[in-house]
């Protein structure tokens, strides 16, 4: 099974990186990454993760 997740990053209190690394944590798998570009102080990458 796979599931894309698009990871934001507009400062160190305003993100997301909390749901990525509590898919990782149970046993998803990065598959790729991919920036999707950066507006101003944010940063944007689609994620495809895959699970077993």
């Amino acid at each position: 099974m796979q599931k894309a997740i698009i990871v934001n990053y507009v400062t160190d209190k305003k993100n997301n990186l909390g749901e990525l690394n509590e898919l990782l944590a149970q046993g998803w798998k990065v598959v790729s990454q991919s920036s999707m570009g950066s507006g101003g102080m944010s940063v944007h990458a689609l994620v495809i993760l895959e699970k077993q």
